[in-house]
């Protein structure tokens, strides 16, 4: 059977500073080539629905990436962000899903913590032991998600995102609501991580087979991706 991914894209375009934020070029290519090779069908969604906001500065930090420079010359790669699946459209068991990914950028921050939908499915992932997984700031997105027994889904669980030190040498603080390693850990999560800038992916399996699956940074998108091959095979 073919495996089945959801991907949920961030819908916000505009930083606290007024400049244009969305979703980071590397943290989706990377994984997307890797998933395409697996020969996994590939479902994008967002908030807004349409076409997903995308962060220009990681296209100018990443112009000399293959895969990066691949994804924006590649049709069916720009016909799958540019034309998402409203997120609310998406029923809130994922039926028919056997992952779900949340690639990163600022632009999470902003919407999806605060999305009902998003934490719905994410609990609903989790809770059927279906890979629930997030690279870079998108770890956000779990920072409100409660599961059926009222916990968060972070409470003692090994996770990492884009830590604060990264945030403070990229000159972003001030550029959003709040620093993501720090509402993590105010979450609860066992927040582990690597030097800045360096690859860090964390899969946290617990002892009923539930599985969450994390990156520290743009370098650690391509790993994520593996990581969800391997937990899907």
């Amino acid at each position: 059977m073919t495996k089945s991914i959801l991907v949920v894209l961030t819908s916000h375009d505009q930083l606290l500073t007024g400049k244009p934020t969305g979703w980071y070029l590397p943290e989706l290519a990377h994984p997307y080539y890797a998933f395409k090779k697996a020969g996994y069908t590939l479902t994008a969604a967002s908030p807004k629905g349409g076409k997903a906001p995308l962060d220009q500065t990681s296209v100018e930090m990443f112009k000399e990436d293959a895969e990066c420079k691949q994804f924006l010359n590649d049709s069916e790669a720009q016909e799958f962000v540019n034309n998402t699946k409203k997120l609310s459209e998406v029923d809130t068991k994922g039926t028919g899903y056997d992952a779900i990914f949340y690639p990163g950028g600022h632009g999470p921050c902003f919407d999806l913590p605060e999305d009902a939908h998003s934490n719905e499915l994410i609990k609903n992932f989790f809770e059927s032991k279906r890979p629930v997984s997030a690279v870079c700031h998108a770890p956000v997105a779990f920072c409100n998600t409660k599961l059926s027994d009222g916990s968060y889904i972070l409470k003692d669980r090994q996770a990492v995102a884009f830590t604060n030190e990264e945030e403070e040498q990229a000159g972003m603080t001030d550029a959003i609501p709040y620093l993501v390693e720090t509402r993590m850990i105010e979450r609860g999560a066992k927040f582990e991580k690597s030097s800045p800038w360096q690859e860090k992916v964390l899969v946290d399996k617990d002892s009923e087979g539930r599985v969450l699956i994390t990156g520290q940074n743009p370098a650690s998108a391509a790993g994520v991706g593996q990581a969800i091959i391997k937990a899907l095979a």
